[in-house]
C-alpha cells in the first residue's frame, strides 16, 4: 500500500527543547493508524505540522502526496482535522453549525441541506438537528465535531485524542464511527494514550516517546517483533500429569522452553511452553498429550496485549 501520510526526518524545536526528533512516519492509504504515546511525547506537535498549523524546524512531511510547507492549501483540502480541544459555537443550532462549516468549504447552498442531513445521520445526531449546540453532551459535541471534519469529503482524517474525556459508552461510539468511516474509504490517523481504544480498531500503530518514533507497523508485525515465539499455558489435574506431559512436550520440534507456572486458585499445576512453530505445531502438542491419555484442564495461548508492547518498547526511554 502507498503512504497517505509520510514524514522524513521531521524535527520541531522550541528553543533548546526538541519536541519532535528526526521522526519518520508512514501511514498506509486506507489504514486506521493509532499514534500512541504518553502526554508530552510529541503527538500533537506532529499533528499540527501535518495539518499545516505549524512549520517544522527541518525535515519533510507529506499528506495525500502534498508537502505540507509547499502546498498547504492542497493539504487542507485533503484532510479533515479534529484538534484535541475542538471549538463549537454554542449559540448555533446543530444543523446551523454544520451548514456554516460546509459554507466555509465553498459547498453550494443548494447542496448543503442534504449534506447536513447525511452527516447528522452518519454520526447519529439526526434527532438533535434543531437543538442548540450548548445543550449537547460532551460525547455528542465530539461526534458533531467529527461530522464537521467530513463536510468537504476529505481523503484523510487527522484526529487528536478523539476519545479524550469521554465516558465508556461514548468512547465505544466514537470507535465504531471510526471503523465505519474507514469502511467508506477514509484513511484515519488518530492519536491516543488510551491503549484499549487503539488495540480494538487499529490496523497499524506507531509508538512515539520523547519525540522519537520507537516502533511502527501493522498490529501483526508489532506482535511478531515483540513476541517472536508463542507462549502456551497448559493446566493439569495433578502434578504427576504435569511431569508426564513435560517429557512428551520437550521432544516436540520447535519447543524452546518448558517451565512451571504458579498453580491456579484451585491448586491445579500448570506449564508454560515457549514455542516457535505454527498453528499446526500447536495442534500437534495438544494431540500428543491426548494420545498419551493425559487429562488437561486448560490449554490456551497467551497473547501479548498492546499495553505490554508499549511498556516494553518505551521502558528504555523513560527517565
Amino acid at each position: 500500500m502507498s503512504a497517505i501520510i509520510e514524514t522524513r526526518n521531521l524535527v520541531k524545536r522550541y528553543g533548546k527543547l526538541e519536541a519532535v526528533s528526526a521522526l519518520n512516519l508512514e501511514v498506509p492509504e486506507g489504514a486506521i493508524y493509532g499514534f500512541v504515546g504518553p502526554n508530552g511525547a510529541g503527538k500533537t506537535t506532529t499533528m499540527r505540522i501535518l495539518t499545516t498549523l505549524m512549520r517544522p524546524t527541518s525535515g519533510e512531511a507529506y499528506v495525500a502526496g502534498y508537502e505540507v510547507t509547499h502546498n498547504p492549501r492542497n493539504v487542507r483540502r485533503a484532510i479533515g482535522y479534529m484538534p484535541d480541544f475542538f471549538g463549537v459555537y454554542d449559540d448555533m443550532r446543530v444543523w446551523e453549525y454544520l451548514d456554516f462549516f460546509a459554507a466555509c468549504y465553498d459547498i453550494p447552498e443548494r447542496e448543503r441541506t442534504t449534506l447536513v442531513d447525511d452527516l447528522l445521520e452518519l454520526v447519529d445526531l439526526s434527532h438533535r438537528k434543531n437543538d442548540m449546540v450548548d445543550k449537547l453532551s460532551r460525547g455528542m459535541k465530539q461526534r458533531l465535531c467529527l461530522a464537521r471534519t467530513l463536510a468537504h469529503d476529505p481523503q484523510v482524517l487527522i484526529l487528536d485524542e478523539p476519545a479524550s474525556g469521554l465516558d465508556p459508552r461514548a468512547r465505544i461510539e466514537i470507535r465504531e464511527l471510526l471503523v465505519e468511516l474507514a469502511s467508506m474509504g477514509k484513511s484515519i490517523f488518530f492519536s491516543s494514550h488510551i491503549l484499549s481504544d487503539v488495540s480494538e480498531i487499529c490496523t497499524h500503530i506507531g509508538i512515539i516517546e520523547a519525540g522519537q518514533m520507537v516502533a511502527q507497523g501493522s498490529m501483526e508485525e508489532m506482535q511478531r517483533q515483540l513476541a517472536p515465539h508463542r507462549e502456551i499455558v497448559i493446566t493439569f489435574l495433578n502434578t504427576g500429569d504435569r511431569e508426564r506431559a513435560r517429557g512428551i512436550i520437550s521432544g516436540v520440534e520447535g519447543i524452546l522452553n518448558v517451565a512451571d507456572l504458579e498453580a491456579t486458585e484451585k491448586g491445579r499445576p500448570r506449564l508454560q511452553v515457549q514455542f516457535n512453530g505454527d498453528d499446526e505445531g500447536v495442534a500437534a502438542i495438544s494431540q500428543r498429550l491426548s494420545e498419551a491419555m493425559i487429562p488437561i484442564v486448560g490449554f490456551s495461548e497467551e497473547e501479548r496485549n498492546l499495553e505490554a508492547v508499549f511498556m516494553q518498547l518505551t521502558k528504555g526511554l523513560v527517565t
